[in-house]
């Protein structure tokens, strides 16, 4: 089907030797640390094949030797903070050490600067949004490049005012300083993504930070795809360049156990009271009065993710030990040649400019992006993502989309809708992986009417699935809970 085994015939030269870009970089061993890599999965001709995931930019997959260092912990695991059993002690002084391990490793002056720890950036960002003491006349200014969770936390808390971007989608700054000179003194913060999650593009942030602090207004920057990648200096807080806030997750930097990181100016959490409230976050309390747990105590109610936030710890320590600016190097050549090749192929449209991080999203002429998606997830073995990834405005911008269009039609399924496909490249993703990928891409765009004829819109899975599926193909039997 749609000329599948020409396809598979590539699949062969896979993991035939490395290619490694650079020259210190240790592939190798990195790859051989990723928990799944050899995982093999169903194809519409009934194969399984090893499975490719270029969709690092939504999540990671997780390191064996931390997983390993995890069950050692495991036997020490206990509350935090308020046991008196070794065990207790152990775990707490574990659990702080981490907190410790995480500022450091954006160079965050912890003695003026707190580190908390809540499920992922989303929260990261809604808490600040709550601790900041916003007023509706008060202006955040953020971008059209944003995720939602950089956004959506900010329009019921204060006026939103957005700074425009240019005909590459890149944050247009000679409009960013116009904004903030009109709306001074009334900026409070200017809420940044230090890398998109949709054309991979990097914000100079420490010079942005300057311009911000040059009309009194605090940053934050949702660095969720920017820390896993590339080292990061939030710088000392005395600097011009210094990062106010900093949020990301430890989902997308190979930590899926679930938590995520606020790292700000200790004086904006020692005022007022958390957004939640109870258990850990209190060091006195009676019948009228309350007061506060120390930091960063006070802002983490209830038992924390301990689990998690070793495990986050554990892998700074290996990203470290691995060397990030290697890591970014890396990741850059390998972003460089996909871009360089699928901008090669005809009716092929690759968006976003550098400077980037792996983050990849492309259309082909004639094909829904869902389609294409079904088919590299089917008869390709891969994971990508498409849609809009939770930046709509931003994609719908770089389409030039007519929203008048799709009025009265907001339920539409997002398959149905403009949008991209996006690959997000990791730094276990391989050469040869991406040449795979690129001969699917080439196939599909070169037989574009066969397989528009070969899949269906699903309006069960809302998604494009193939017209026929081989009885071989069940997913089932490889996890299922049921």
């Amino acid at each position: 089907m749609s000329k599948f085994f020409y396809i598979h015939s590539i699949y062969k030269t896979l993991n035939k030797g490395v290619f490694i870009i650079g020259n210190k970089f240790n592939y190798k061993a990195f790859r051989k640390n990723i928990i799944g890599i050899k995982e093999k999965v169903p194809t519409l001709n009934g194969r399984n094949v090893r499975y490719i995931n270029f969709d690092n930019a939504a999540s990671t997959p997780g390191l064996n030797s931390v997983y390993e260092q995890l069950k050692d912990f495991l036997a020490w695991y206990s509350g935090v903070h308020r046991g008196t059993g070794i065990k207790s002690l152990i775990a707490s002084k574990a659990y702080d050490d981490a907190h410790e391990i995480i500022g450091n490793f954006v160079k965050a002056d912890l003695d003026k600067n707190t580190v908390i720890i809540v499920k992922n950036t989303t929260e990261a960002i809604n808490k600040l949004s709550y601790r900041l003491d916003l007023k509706p006349t008060d202006v955040v200014i953020t971008t059209l490049m944003e995720h939602h969770s950089n956004d959506l936390p900010w329009r019921d808390k204060a006026n939103v005012v957005y700074v425009g971007l240019d005909n590459l989608g890149r944050l247009n700054l000679e409009d960013l300083e116009k904004k903030l000179k009109s709306y001074y003194p009334r900026v409070k913060l200017l809420a940044i993504c230090g890398a998109s999650n949709v054309t991979g593009h990097i914000n100079d942030i420490h010079k942005i930070a300057k311009i911000a602090h040059q009309y009194k207004a605090e940053i934050l920057v949702d660095g969720a795809q920017l820390v896993p990648h590339k080292p990061v200096d939030i710088k000392p807080n005395s600097h011009p360049e210094h990062i106010d806030y900093i949020a990301f997750s430890s989902h997308k930097m190979y930590v899926p156990y679930g938590i995520g990181v606020l790292i700000g100016k200790k004086e904006t959490f020692l005022k007022g009271s958390p957004e939640f409230s109870g258990g850990g976050t209190v060091s006195f309390v009676t019948e009228n009065n309350v007061t506060w747990a120390n930091l960063p105590d006070k802002e983490e109610a209830g038992s924390p993710n301990v689990f998690g936030t070793i495990a986050l710890a554990e892998t700074i320590k290996y990203l470290q030990k691995m060397n990030m600016k290697e890591i970014e190097q890396y990741e850059n050549e390998l972003c460089k040649y996909a871009i360089k090749e699928l901008s090669k192929i005809k009716n092929v449209t690759v968006y976003g400019s550098f400077p980037r991080v792996g983050v990849i999203t492309f259309n082909i002429k004639g094909l829904p992006h869902s389609l294409v998606g079904a088919v590299l997830c089917y008869e390709g073995g891969m994971g990508v993502r498409t849609g809009c990834f939770c930046a709509q405005p931003y994609v719908r911008n770089l389409l030039n989309v007519d929203m008048s269009k799709y009025e009265g039609k907001e339920n539409t399924p997002s398959a149905l809708l403009p949008g991209m496909v996006r690959i997000s490249l990791a730094a276990y993703n391989s050469k040869s992986e991406i040449d795979y990928l690129l001969k699917l891409v080439k196939q599909i765009a070169n037989n574009r009417t066969q397989y528009n004829r070969d899949y269906v819109f699903s309006k069960k899975l809302g998604s494009y699935i193939p017209r026929f599926r081989t009885k071989g193909f069940d997913i089932n039997k490889f996890y299922n809970l049921m």
